[in-house]
């Protein structure tokens, strides 16, 4: 199992002080938690892309590239890269050199994102996201799979004769995550292609997830990729955590009141008896964890939600040392309950080059002597 942490980058200031770190702080607290993952033992870092205040990280794989050079083992990765917006030739191309950087450790999560006014700001039509998003994720595993392209759809201009550089590193393409919150489109592109699906699991109460993820497994599936329970699921997650709880309830509320995706509406207490929020010890935070699986199935990776909303840098990095001491417990006792057959992790790059190795010898195999 996977555990890491994901982000949105917002700048937002400290309900404390009345103070907000300057874009500049900003990008670089992000750079610091991502290399304090790694150090405490983490999975992933993921960060999310955005172009309109109080948000940062705009440019993903420049920040992305910064830590390959930076670390040596934890995944890079996105919480959203935005397939509506961007062309599906520079995702391509800038994915691909990641990749490279970081000798294999990167993939991405793609997505529509939800902030409106980012389609027009991008020469696209909201109206039309879903389209979109299905014509630039063709195209953009064309680009990958495919060394010579020629393509022409209804959003962009043709293609002749093109070749993305640089090809993917060792002949495969960086894993992809489709992230969803709310459209079954994306479960089923997810599943025709065998890629992850990656469920935010904040917002909403559980049985909203249940069913996207059970769309995506059944739909799996039919494509023969193998049995449902073994498609590759990630869920997102929020905790905050001290060793007794009231203290975390007390000290976390203030952030929680003004965080910029739900501040000014429901109580904390009502936001973590609809949702996965958990505010509380970490022995609390392992238990409502653990149930996640009785939800949604043997999954693979685990995101949390842990930098937003204000809080200082210095508090950011103590959550993610009680996260690096309890994601032991999490991984032991989720692969304890995880059934014979279903893969612990998400497919590696190792791994995935070695099945690509293995494909191309059997088709060889296949071919009469002589020809």
């Amino acid at each position: 199992m996977q555990i890491g942490i994901f982000g949105v980058g917002d700048v937002t200031p400290d309900p404390h002080t009345g103070v907000a770190p300057t874009e500049h702080e900003r990008l670089k607290a992000i750079m610091t938690i991502a290399e304090h993952a790694e150090q405490v033992g983490l999975d992933v870092f993921a960060t999310g892309e955005h172009h309109n205040p109080p948000f940062v990280p705009s440019s993903p794989t420049t920040m992305l590239g910064y830590l390959a050079g930076r670390t040596e083992r934890i995944v890079l990765s996105t919480s959203t890269t935005l397939i509506t917006t961007n062309d599906p030739v520079k995702i391509a191309e800038d994915y691909a050199t990641l990749q490279h950087l970081s000798d294999g450790r990167a993939d991405l999560m793609l997505g529509r994102g939800n902030t409106a006014p980012v389609y027009p700001w991008f020469g696209q039509d909201m109206r039309q996201a879903v389209p979109l998003t299905l014509e630039h994720y063709h195209l953009l595993r064309r680009l990958w799979d495919e060394d010579v392209v020629d393509w022409e759809g209804q959003f962009r201009t043709p293609l002749r004769n093109f070749t993305a550089t640089p090809r993917p590193l060792d002949g495969v393409a960086p894993f992809v995550w489709h992230g969803s919150i709310r459209t079954p489109e994306i479960a089923e592109i997810a599943a025709f292609y065998g890629d992850g699906f990656f469920a935010n699991n904040i917002f909403w109460p559980k049985e909203h997830f249940i069913q996207l993820i059970n769309l995506y497994r059944q739909r799996f599936e039919h494509y023969g990729h193998g049995r449902a329970d073994q498609a590759i699921v990630g869920l997102g997650g929020q905790v905050f955590m001290r060793p007794r709880s009231q203290d975390a309830i007390t000290e976390f509320r203030p952030y929680f009141d003004v965080a910029p995706v739900y501040g000014h509406g429901p109580s904390l207490e009502t936001f973590m008896r609809q949702t996965p929020l958990t505010v509380g010890s970490p022995q609390q935070v392992i238990e409502r964890t653990l149930e996640f699986a009785d939800f949604f199935g043997a999954y693979q990776r685990q995101l949390f939600l842990m930098d937003h909303a204000g809080l200082p840098l210095k508090t950011v990095l103590e959550q993610l040392d009680q996260l690096g001491e309890i994601a032991p417990v999490l991984r032991r006792e989720f692969d304890a309950k995880r059934p014979a057959g279903v893969p612990s992790d998400p497919p590696s790059h190792a791994e995935r080059v070695a099945r690509r190795q293995a494909e191309q010898q059997s088709a060889e195999a296949l071919v009469p002597a002589g020809r």
